[in-house]
Parts: C-alpha cells; structure tokens; sequence
C-alpha cells in the first residue's frame, strides 16, 4: 500500500489585488502571502508532498469562485476553506516604482479570513490530524482577532505534541497591528513554537527597535527556533540548524522589475528543498533562485514557464 504523501497546510488570506499599470489602469489579480508561498510550493511539489491553503471566502461572489478555480488550477487542495454567504475577500492595490520596490493600499477589514477562527470549529480545527506541517505569517496572526490567535497556538501544540512541524515566517506589517507590544508577543511565541523559522532581517529590526543589523543578528541568534532562516535582502542569506550556521549568496539579476513575493517564493523554495530532502544551505540556494527570478517579472505569480526547476534550473 503506498503511503500518502506529506500533507502541508498554509493558513492565511487571499485578497483582491488591482496593480496600477503604466496607462493609469489597474489590472485584476489575486494574492496574499501564504498564499503566494502555497502556490509555488505546489509547484515545485512534484509527488513529495500535497499542499492545501487554509482560509475564509465569500460563498456566493465571483471573487471568492475564481480564487477557488485558481487555487484548484494550480494543483492547490481547497478543503481546508470555509465559506460564509454575503461575504467579500478583502482587496489591495499596489504600486511599484521604477526601482521595482512597491507600496500597498488595503480594504480588508470585514475579509471572511478574519472570522476563519471564530465561531464554529473551522476546517483546519477539524481536520487537524491530517496536517504534517502548518506555515502561517505574521499577517496571518495580525488578521486574526485574539480570539483566533489563541486557537491558533492550541492547533500549533496539538501538531507539535504528535509530532507534526510547524514553520513561521515574520512578515511584519505595523498598520495591521493594534500596538508593537502585541505584535512582539505573538512573534516571540510564534517563533518558541515553531520548527522552522523563516526571517526577515529588516521585518524582524522594526519590530524590536534594533538599532543596526549587528545588534539585530545577535537577537535573532539567541532565538529558539531549531532553524531559523534569515533573508537580508541582496545580502547572503543565513541558516542555523543544529547550532551550525552557514552563508549562502544571493543571485544577481539584470533588472527588479517587482519585488512583490521575494520573501514568499523564497519561502516556498527553501521550504520544498527542504521537504525533499536536501541540506538548509542547498534549501536556501534554492530559495534563492526562486525568488531571483520571481523578481524580474510583475505580480507575485509568475508564468509557470518561467519557474526555475528545484535546483535553481529550468
């Protein structure tokens, strides 16, 4: 009997996105954090493992139908989304300068994905046995109200304690977060409970008030995460497992066009290297590639044919 492969579960929100073109006009897309990390995780997925997203839509609006029809398209397993009728994904839009460097504006207040943890047991909840590695953000615990947060540390240890693994990546977003204070305490408890920490540098100063990235690199070192990944932007990425620090370049590349989901797809780079099987330097090379080629084209999806293969080639 063959076994099933690794159930990988990525909880967040997908929104609306409207990306402001040359001529004035906007053009429709969707995208979310997790979820653009969950794509390409399924991307690269080959038979190694499935990947299902975790989230609230709308249950009778175009919007929320064609997440799902792309979702499914791209191999995406949907039956961790709960649905509630009368509701709307939340929307964005985005503007990127000449250096490919971006600037988002969100509506996304009564987004369904809020109440994904509220009220009745939700998918993931009931479902929880089923999940071998949960990865969540730091806007996924932003959007939830404490009250989700709370539920969604009882599902981390419930996954710890039977042994499944957990990653978080620390994407920091200070207008989603009532005060620093609370975005600080459900970090520092992210990162104890996790397996995997994905980090970036910069996210992970503003949130501490560090003043340089020395006194940043030393707070991030005395972390507890097992293995903690650090992005530093065109700067070597770093890794700790097992005590053992290593250094890996980044790629150069001929032009940013947009910088939207480096971190994402660098995430999903590392962590599918990793899920095969490969070393964190060689998952970090990995992710890099991904996400020096993810950047030279606009939107945070990009073509599939242009998806480098696992080891950085086509």
């Amino acid at each position: 009997m063959t076994a099933k492969p690794p159930r990988i579960v990525a909880l967040g929100e997908c929104m609306i996105e409207l990306r402001h073109q040359a001529d004035g006009l906007a053009r429709q897309a969707f995208g979310g954090d997790t979820l653009n990390t969950a794509i390409y995780l399924a991307r690269l997925a080959d038979t190694a493992y499935a990947v299902s997203y975790a989230t609230a839509l709308g249950a009778d609006d175009p919007y929320s139908q064609a997440m799902l029809a792309q979702w499914q398209g791209e191999r995406l397993d949907t039956g961790f989304v709960s649905r509630h009728v009368g509701a709307l994904p939340g929307l964005y839009s985005i503007q990127v300068d000449d250096q490919g460097e971006r600037r988002f504006f969100y509506w996304r207040d009564n987004s369904p994905a809020r109440r994904y943890l509220s009220g009745a047991d939700s998918p993931l909840e009931r479902r929880v046995d089923e999940v071998d590695l949960l990865y969540f953000s730091g806007i996924s615990l932003a959007i939830l109200p404490e009250g989700g947060r709370a539920r969604l540390f009882a599902l981390v240890e419930r996954l710890r304690a039977r042994g499944a693994r957990v990653v978080f990546d620390n994407n920091y977003r200070p207008r989603l977060w009532a005060s620093v204070a609370e975005a600080r305490r459900c970090f520092t408890q992210a990162c104890a409970a996790a397996d995997i920490a994905l980090l970036t540098l910069s996210d992970e100063q503003a949130l501490f008030g560090l003043d340089d990235e020395r006194s940043t690199q030393a707070h991030v070192a005395a972390l507890p995460c097992p293995e903690l990944v650090v992005k530093r932007g065109a700067a070597p990425t770093r890794v700790r497992l097992d005590g053992l620090w290593h250094e890996v370049p980044t790629l150069a590349v001929p032009r940013v066009v947009d910088t939207t989901a480096a971190g994402d797809s660098f995430g999903a780079g590392y962590l599918a290297a990793r899920l095969h099987g490969l070393g964190p330097a060689e998952a970090a090379r990995a992710g890099n590639a991904l996400a020096a080629t993810v950047i030279q084209h606009p939107g945070a999806i990009i073509p599939m044919a242009a998806m480098p293969g696992l080891f950085g080639g086509r």
